[in-house]
């Protein structure tokens, strides 16, 4: 064995994810692929009655119906513009490791690319923003800052119980009332 190819053997390759990466009007930001489920293009969605604004309703998914989130509206106040690259991402949520995995769809607008990184380039940004948990910390690059979205901290306590009840809704039992 040559000694470049002991010297190649022996380092480590870098730790690397894969990220999607989103924009938010000139603000860009990814989640990561791991936590990605599908990606579909934009679909009609049922309103929920009394819902938070930022919930943009539920749709039917191979059996299962599905809530979505509308993430531009979530942290914006403004819906997320309607554009062939505005996506219907669903992602495995989770609220913490102890909980079973449920779909969860994100309305996002231009996913349409992905990253590869070392999750450690991502560095946090010096604030303890409460309001928005989900907000992790940024990556600088020649674009500018990446800002990473943490699935699991989307959703509070309140908008989790009305999206994902517990027990979930019995239908059987909705069927019987007169």
């Amino acid at each position: 064995m040559s000694e470049l190819t002991a010297k190649r053997s022996a380092v480590k390759p870098a730790l690397q994810a894969l990220f999607l990466q989103f924009r938010i009007g000139s603000e860009r930001y990814a989640l990561q692929a791991v936590e990605v489920a599908e990606v579909l293009p934009r679909l009609p969605l049922k309103p929920i009655a009394h819902a938070p604004h930022w919930v943009a309703g539920v749709f039917a998914y191979r059996g299962a119906v599905v809530p979505v989130i509308d993430l531009c509206e979530l942290m914006f106040g403004h819906p997320a513009q309607v554009r062939t690259s505005t996506r219907l991402v669903l992602v495995n949520y989770r609220s913490d490791a102890a909980a079973q995995v449920q779909l969860l769809g994100l309305i996002l607008e231009q996913a349409t690319d992905t990253l590869r990184c070392d999750p450690a380039d991502f560095r946090p940004y010096g604030l303890d923003n409460r309001q928005a948990p989900y907000l992790g910390p940024v990556r600088e690059d020649a674009q500018g800052l990446l800002q990473w979205v943490r699935v699991a901290d989307l959703l509070d306590d309140q908008v989790r119980g009305l999206l994902f009840p517990t027990p979930p809704l019995d239908l059987t039992l909705l069927e019987e009332q007169p």
